[in-house]
């Protein structure tokens, strides 16, 4: 034999709430020296009205009754001439009215549309109903049966609200008939999540079980839907009050599970039929005591797990296992698909609001992980991630993870920033240097983290240069005495002698500034922080095969670069100069070679000779034209016939 409890058995968070807040009413009725009563009966339960009694709480049904105590106003609620009248009786009064009634109230007495009226589906003598139907400042129809809902006029415009209690399917049943019904219809099914799990969940047992027992008062309005819903799908199903109620015939040899489920109480757990006997009762303890032994301790700033209940456009109820549910209102929400069943993480902001409510965060809870993180960051060196929001007086606002956060003008950049604004929505990695924890707002540094950067950047590059390393870099900037290039954190220099083979009057001749360049590591002095490049070691050098490309012999045609004393160097290609000496300018003799040649004229030469080792090429304007002249010799003067001498070039003074 076995024994299941539903799920969601016992008093839905509405109910909870109320109890519990009659206790603490009966408490300080007491503690003030004065009665403490309720307008109506607390809860339709007799042993928890019993328990309510015992602590001074005695229901009346007049509000003149209450006279000189403090008046309870139950779960059920009551239209609004009730609290009126207790103010002008001078009568104290706790309103316990559940959050999803008061909703629904809301809901009646903001609907004033002179053409309309409102449709309210639910048991026109149950209390909650009476109460909704005050509320409202148009026509009130209501209707319980689909009878009920056929028998209406037809309607305009209408609001269609619910009784928080009842069976989803008897709003489900209705619903196509009042659409017939009315022209423009407003529907809000404004039916509680509690309701619809408790019965969910007693089905779902039914179905299961081979008996049903239904604990809770024959006057309660839950209980009876309960126990209707559960009986069309186990016949075997009892109502009853007490344990004490079970006939002793209910358990045979061919029940072998048994399912329980109750609206009001909670502790029912601690029973099992056995078969063949008498069926043992259900020890049905006291209902507060397993309200105060269940209830969990809670404290503001408290982090709790619960589970939701209920979702309404303004707030989310969640049940957090103490004494009364806690509420979370929408912009205190993270999770905006948040459902319910769901399990959600929470912070207690007020344990009491004044009114027995318990306030929840989510927020509150992402915001602490959030700030927990970043100190964590902070602790660790780590950079954090900003965005600029607003430019201020002296600085940045930015937000990190949600958490507010300063940068000083000066913290920005290491150049003086003059537009602070320019950062204003702008990502940005930022470093935290101080932080208030009281405030939860810290100040940070965009500056620290170029100036960490930029050395770790350096450290970097350090590490991969040494001495005849070839490597890339970017060149930045020319001097007249080189130029400077970006390996990746640190500046190195190209000289100019190194830029090329050849002479190089400015460094703008070989290279260009943002240029990716090749060079090779020269020398490394890591204790001022100097490194010295070099381009051209990487090209080709210009000698190299000079005599192939210069055979002794060959005529070509090429511009004289410099005039000397001793000859005239003419240019081969850049970086190969070829001396022609001075009695080889002509083919005359000359005193001065300026008299038959000057910088930049075009000459034809004759490759006399080629040094590769001593970098020398002899060449012979005379003789050039001596193999291109037509009958050469004949009807010159003596005057002007050539000389014959040596060259002598390998004599003239070397020049760089």
């Amino acid at each position: 034999m076995s024994v299941t409890v539903a799920k969601y058995a016992g008093f839905c968070t509405g109910v909870q709430r109320c109890v519990a807040m009659a206790v603490q009413a009966a408490k300080q009725a007491a503690a003030d020296g004065i009665p403490c009563y309720s307008l109506g009966e607390v809860v339709h339960n007799p042993s928890v009205t019993a328990h309510l009694a015992g602590l001074g709480i005695r229901a009346v049904d007049r509000v003149e009754d209450a006279r000189g105590g403090l008046l309870i106003l139950r779960s059920h609620g009551v239209t609004p001439d009730i609290p009126a009248c207790c103010r002008e009786e001078g009568i104290p009064i706790v309103d316990c009215t559940c959050p999803h009634v008061q909703a629904l109230h809301r809901i009646v007495d903001e609907y004033r549309d002179p053409a309309g009226c409102v449709v309210l589906v639910g048991e026109s003598n149950h209390p909650e109903v009476q109460g909704t139907a005050g509320w409202c400042h148009v026509p009130v129809y209501i209707v319980f049966s689909p009878e009920e809902a056929e028998a209406l006029p037809h309607l305009g415009k209408a609001l269609v609200v619910s009784q928080t209690t009842i069976p989803e399917e008897k709003w489900d049943l209705l619903l196509p008939v009042l659409q017939e019904r009315i022209a423009e219809p407003d529907f809000h099914r404004s039916i509680c999540a509690a309701t619809r799990l408790r019965q969910q969940a007693a089905r779902e047992l039914a179905a299961e079980s081979d008996a049903m027992i239904i604990i809770g008062g024959r006057k309660s309005a839950n209980t009876r839907k309960l126990y209707e819903a559960c009986a069309k799908i186990c016949s075997r199903t009892i109502l009853v009050e007490s344990a004490a109620e079970i006939p002793s015939h209910f358990i045979d040899i061919h029940t072998h599970h048994i399912g329980i489920a109750a609206v009001e109480n909670k502790a029912l757990e601690n029973s099992e039929p056995v078969a063949n006997e008498a069926a043992k009762p259900i020890d049905e303890n006291d209902f507060m005591a397993s309200v105060e032994a269940s209830m969990r301790r809670i404290h503001n700033g408290q982090t709790v797990t619960g589970k939701v209940l209920q979702v309404t456009d303004d707030e989310v109820g969640v049940d957090i296992g103490y004494k009364t549910d806690g509420i979370i209102k929408r912009s205190d929400l993270v999770d905006a698909d948040v459902k319910v069943g769901d399990e959600i993480e929470v912070e207690v902001v007020k344990v009491n609001d004044g009114e027995g409510n318990v306030i929840l965060s989510q927020r509150n809870i992402i915001n602490k992980k959030a700030w927990d993180a970043l100190m964590a960051k902070h602790e660790a060196g780590e950079f954090v991630e900003g965005v600029g929001k607003e430019a201020v007086k002296g600085g940045l606002i930015c937000m990190v993870d949600g958490v507010r956060a300063f940068v000083p003008a000066s913290r920005l950049s290491k150049r003086y920033v003059e537009k602070i604004d320019q950062f204003v929505g702008q990502t940005m990695k930022l470093k935290i240097i101080d932080v208030d924890a009281a405030k939860k707002r810290i100040v940070c540094s965009r500056k620290d983290v170029i100036i960490e950067e930029e050395a770790a950047k350096k450290a970097a590059a350090w590490e991969k240069i040494e001495e005849g390393a070839v490597i890339t870099g970017i060149v930045r900037r020319f001097a007249d005495f080189g130029a400077f290039v970006d390996l990746g954190g640190v500046d190195g220099l190209i000289h100019i002698t190194d830029l090329a083979w050849y002479r190089v009057g400015h460094p703008s001749e070989v290279l260009q500034i943002n240029q990716e360049v090749q060079v090779k590591v020269l020398s490394v002095d890591r204790e001022r922080e100097r490194i010295q490049l070099g381009y051209k070691q990487l090209q080709p050098q210009p000698w190299d095969n000079i005599e192939e490309k210069y055979p002794v012999g060959l005529i070509l045609e090429r511009k004289v670069v410099r005039i000397r004393p001793f000859g005239a160097f003419v240019e081969l290609e850049p970086g190969v100069d070829g001396l022609v000496h001075i009695s080889q300018v002509a083919l005359t003799r000359v005193a001065k070679v300026e008299d038959a040649l000057t910088v930049g004229q075009d000459v034809a030469v004759k490759v006399l000779g080629v040094d590769p080792e001593a970098h020398r090429i002899s060449l012979s304007i005379r003789e050039a034209l001596e193999e291109n002249a037509f009958d050469y010799g004949e009807g010159i003067p003596e005057e002007e016939a050539p000389v014959e001498e040596a060259p002598a070039a390998e004599e003239a003074p070397a020049e760089e």
